[in-house]
């Protein structure tokens, strides 16, 4: 099994291709692009929430907490909340992760369980979708491709880590097959693993893509000026004939004389 130094240094290398590969492909800024380096180094130690180790669960709870309102927080600002309420909802979302959803990782998962899956790698992409806000859909499907891509970083180097060479024949250890893996020995776990992809996947397709953004409600309620309207239009009779001959301009007053009086 590959160590935690291992798992952050190759998930940190991919990030950085990854954020440079943004950067001259797709012409992203340099906020954008290292935002995306960061997700994927990140998400390489995700896998490990799992892990009984002390120091290291910390550490990921701590940096997973600290992440979360930094994603979370254009989304508050956009939703119209003050900075203050934001702030706020950010320091909750901190706790949550950190403190929460740290113990129940701790009670309700064992080290190489449904975690260290693929659905559990689409799981923390979609994840990532769902807090980012932008109103560019590729952007957003960018920022949870990387953090994908660490995570399968991750699997990979728990399978390669798997195999023992020493010898003249490689020979596989009772961990492999236990990262790049679709189910898990207990079907609960799958179960729940499934049902939680099923509705981030769910919710994420019916995301609208690349839409502009809403115009604002005063926008949509400014009445049509009066002199803009459409003023009638009077109409000039050729005796006997019946044709137009002739059409006012909205808004010019009528003639005040009869027009059939002959010229003096």
């Amino acid at each position: 099994m590959a160590n935690f130094r291992v798992h952050v240094t190759t998930s940190t290398v991919l990030g950085g291709i990854y954020a440079l590969a943004g950067a001259s492909g797709w012409n992203l800024d340099w906020g954008q692009a290292l935002m995306a380096a960061s997700l994927c180094a990140v998400g390489g130690m995700m896998p490990d929430f799992d892990s009984d180790s002390g120091i290291p669960v910390r550490h990921l709870f701590g940096v997973a907490g600290m992440a979360a309102p930094l994603l979370l927080m254009p989304r508050l600002l956009g939703a119209g909340f003050s900075l203050e309420k934001a702030l706020m909802l950010g320091a909750l979302a901190y706790f949550v992760v950190r403190y929460a959803l740290s113990s129940f990782f701790k009670r309700f998962t064992v080290h190489r369980g449904m975690f260290h899956s693929i659905p559990a790698m689409l799981i923390a992409g979609l994840v990532v979708f769902h807090l980012y806000h932008h109103s560019q859909l590729g952007l957003r499907q960018y920022m949870a491709l990387g953090t994908m891509i660490g995570f399968l970083s991750h699997l990979v180097l728990d399978e390669m880590y798997s195999v023992d060479l020493n010898g003249l024949v490689p020979r596989l250890n009772k961990a492999a097959g236990s990262a790049l893996k679709l189910f898990s020995p207990s079907w609960k776990a799958t179960a729940f693993c499934y049902g939680v992809l099923f509705l981030l996947g769910s919710s994420a397709w019916w995301t609208p893509g690349n839409a502009a953004p809403a115009m604002p409600l005063a926008w949509t309620k400014t009445a049509t000026p009066a002199v803009l309207e459409e003023a009638p239009v009077h109409q000039v009779i050729r005796p006997g004939s019946g044709q137009s001959i002739g059409a006012a301009t909205p808004n010019t007053p009528a003639p005040t004389t009869n027009p059939l009086t002959p010229r003096r």
